[in-house]
């Protein structure tokens, strides 16, 4: 059991419990910037000199009282005589000045910005001669312009130290503090130039490094995938891979006699199997969030029924349903060397099927292989001393009949020993009549029910027109084409239960109403081929070697009861699907996701939640057993953790398989609409630091998805004017839609 996610996930959305997340650190401001909300520009009139370097903030009223009794309180301050000049130009001792009472707080000042000698302040003298160097003319701005006005010059720089409503004066080079000692007062400013024509009210004493550095701290430098949190992903990227063959092939050292400890309602599968009957299960009760590990069995198997090794064929069998209706005289031209020869189809598969008969008398000579041939009759032919048997008219009408006809007919003996009754047989085959597909078909199936595992390979080029499973009825006999409908569903799930495995095999050209046949190869885990006819023997090839190695298979995902199965048989947090034969090769994906009901609460982010697979197959001997395997995930609604821990072949087997399966059912606006989904789940995947391996594999991928994609009105037939039946697929279509349903990994990768 593989998941394409390390998570699982729930969309932000659907999750209901409020998750409080860490709000993003807050960029520091400056102790010596004022509040945003005062930051203001203005545009002052060119200032008369002065003769001091003194900067004032406009106080209210109530600061400047404030103040101003504070200032006269001190013993070596000479006062003013006017208090409003007092509060305009004055330089106070910074350390003795009381705080004013605001709410914002005092910038700090810069080291070589500290005054501790002034003491005294300087009345404002009258216009005279221009500021020494030491001082620097400045005059507050008697109107405030609007906050657009023309910007400030960018290589202009003022180094005027910020105030919350003190007085500060910058002291000259030889000013004295209270203790006599001299100290250096910092270099007067250089005067504004007339070209500054604003000028903000509150500057800044910072490096010139400060503006690139608060610039910066707003440019994205997260990965991308932070910009994707807190984002739902399109698709579903809650997938489960199943690898059939290789969980049922693998051994295992300890095997379980007996039924494990299961859950009366769900049938979920504890760890202990002492006790038979679970009280309390955590998959279909509802339970507080888990941070523990797994509930249930990590990974056992349980043999409920022993076979018996003694019942066991040496060898598997295989039937060959021929059809030698008339159709089948129809030639074509072939290259053979450098002369064209005309060839009939029938010649075609009689070639064939003789270089099958002397390959497995050599490779596998303990096969038992049948034949059956049908045109307006069906022939069993016989073996050595065993006479065929032919059925005509009113015999290929009775379903009953021919099953209980075919299954008391003998098994055929091994292929090494009648190999040459076999080849005079086959060449003696000759064209004519109607096509019997269905009696045919049904005959086979009962024959090879005997022997669970066995293959029924079907070879035709044409629809079957007989009573039975009559495809060639007309387009307005709705009640005939219902008929032939349910005749091959219920044959196909009769063979699935008997354990057979049915293939279909079409040449290239012909119209055999595959999207109804195929219906048999599906229930029974076989194959839709069409080829052309000097490939028949490739394609043969292929079908035979594809063993079966169980049978009867079915497997169940039991989830926690906020989850849910989607698209499987049953609804809820339980979902089986029946597999029947099960080969090597056999691969199934489930998807899963938070439940639909509104009165279920999603599961929690960052709990753990347990997921149980239940594999139930039947073993060549006979012998029934039950695998069991349970794992933990943690939840998470974040995109980005899912987008870095996904599987893109695992998403890609899933889109395949879960499209063509709605494309065989004639949903085709839900089979794009599926696939486009989790295309760009994929697409979205692919953006953060994936392979090159795995681009090459999406493009592949891409070029097996056209058809659901962009070209799936290539694929289905064309619809009487007055027909109001269901659009079906044409052979191509159905045999590409069956294989992609049944399509494995390695699949992709060609």
């Amino acid at each position: 059991m593989e998941f394409a996610c390390g998570f699982v996930y729930i969309p932000p959305s659907n999750n209901k419990k409020v998750v409080h997340k860490k709000s993003p650190i807050p960029i520091k401001r400056s102790a010596l910037l004022p509040p945003q909300s005062r930051l203001r520009l203005r545009n002052p009139p060119p200032p008369p000199p002065l003769p001091h370097t003194v900067l004032q903030k406009p106080q209210p009223p109530s600061s400047e009282s404030r103040i101003t009794e504070s200032v006269r309180k001190i013993k070596d301050v000479k006062t003013a005589p006017n208090p409003s000049t007092l509060c305009e130009n004055a330089g106070l001792d910074v350390q003795n000045l009381p705080q004013p009472l605001s709410s914002h707080r005092t910038a700090p000042l810069l080291p070589n910005m500290h005054t501790r000698s002034s003491t005294t302040i300087q009345p404002i003298p009258a216009p005279g001669p221009p500021p020494t160097s030491n001082s620097l003319t400045y005059d507050l701005p008697n109107e405030e312009p609007e906050s657009g006005g023309h910007p400030v010059e960018p290589g202009y720089s003022n180094n005027i130290l910020i105030s919350s409503g003190e007085e500060i004066k910058l002291q000259n080079k030889n000013s004295t503090n209270r203790s006599g000692s001299t100290q250096k007062s910092a270099p007067a400013l250089p005067p504004r130039p007339s070209f500054m024509k604003s000028c903000p009210e509150y500057l800044v004493l910072l490096p010139d490094s400060f503006s690139s550095t608060r610039t910066s701290s707003f440019s994205p430098t997260a990965s991308p995938l932070d910009l994707v949190k807190g984002q739902p992903l399109p698709g579903n990227p809650n997938v489960i891979l199943v690898s059939l063959g290789m969980l049922i092939t693998e051994e295992h050292e300890l095997l379980i006699k007996g039924e494990p400890t299961s859950c009366r309602q769900c049938g979920s599968v504890l760890d202990s199997y002492y006790d038979n009957v679970v009280n309390v299960c955590y998959f279909c009760q509802p339970m507080e969030p888990s941070t523990s590990s797994s509930l249930g069995c990590q990974d056992s198997v349980f043999l409920l029924t022993p076979g018996d090794k003694a019942l066991t064929p040496t060898g598997s069998m295989l039937l060959l349903c021929i059809d030698i209706s008339g159709s089948m005289s129809i030639t074509s031209q072939v290259l053979e060397g450098k002369q064209r020869m005309h060839r009939s189809r029938l010649q075609f598969v009689q070639e064939a099927v003789l270089q099958i008969v002397q390959k497995l008398s050599k490779t596998e000579p303990h096969t038992q292989l049948g034949i059956i041939t049908f045109n307006h009759q069906v022939t069993l032919h016989g073996y050595e001393d065993f006479p065929s048997i032919v059925l005509w008219d009113g015999q290929l009408t009775d379903s009953d009949y021919l099953k209980e006809l075919g299954f008391s007919f003998p098994s055929p003996p091994p292929v090494s020993r009648i190999r040459d009754y076999l080849q005079r047989e086959i060449l003696g085959w000759s064209a004519n009549g109607a096509t019997a597909l269905g009696p045919a078909a049904l005959v086979a199936i009962a024959m090879a029910s005997r022997q669970p595992g066995s293959k029924v390979v079907i070879v035709t080029d044409g629809k079957a027109n007989t009573n039975l499973g009559n495809l060639e009825v007309e387009d307005n006999d709705a009640q005939s084409a219902f008929a032939s409908t349910i005749f091959y569903q219920d044959l196909g799930a009769y063979a699935a239960s008997q354990g057979v495995t049915v293939s279909v095999l079409a040449i290239e050209g012909t119209d055999c109403r595959l999207d109804e046949l195929g219906k048999l190869a599906d229930h029974t885990g076989g194959k839709v081929v069409i080829a052309c006819p000097h490939e028949l023997y490739t394609k043969f090839e292929e079908i035979i070697e594809n063993r079966t190695i169980a049978t009867h298979c079915s497997a169940t995902l039991l989830l926690p009861t906020n989850l849910s199965v989607r698209g499987e048989r049953e609804a809820g947090h339980k979902g089986t699907r029946d597999v029947g034969n099960v080969t090597s090769d056999t691969e199934i994906t489930f998807q899963f996701g938070a439940s639909s009901n509104g009165d279920v609460t999603p599961p929690v982010v960052g709990s753990r939640l347990s997921i149980q697979l239940q594999l139930r197959y039947r073993q060549k001997d006979g012998g029934s057993v039950l695998r069991i395997l349970t794992s933990e995930r943690e939840v998470t609604d974040d995109s980005s953790d899912v987008l870095s821990s996904l599987h893109l072949t695992i998403i890609q087997l899933n889109s395949s398989q879960a499209s063509a399966a709605l494309a065989v059912r004639g949903r085709f606006q839900d089979a794009r609409r599926e696939g486009k989904e989790q295309r760009e789940l994929i697409e979205r995947a692919l953006e953060y630091n994936r392979s090159a391996e795995d681009k090459n594999i999406y493009s592949q991928w891409v070029k097996t998805m056209h058809p659901i994609h962009n070209g799936l009105h290539s694929y289905t037939r064309r619809q009487p004017i007055q027909s109001d039946s269901q659009q079906t697929l044409t052979d191509t279509g159905a045999a590409l839609f069956y294989t992609m349903k049944n399509s494995n990994r390695n699949a992709l990768a060609k």
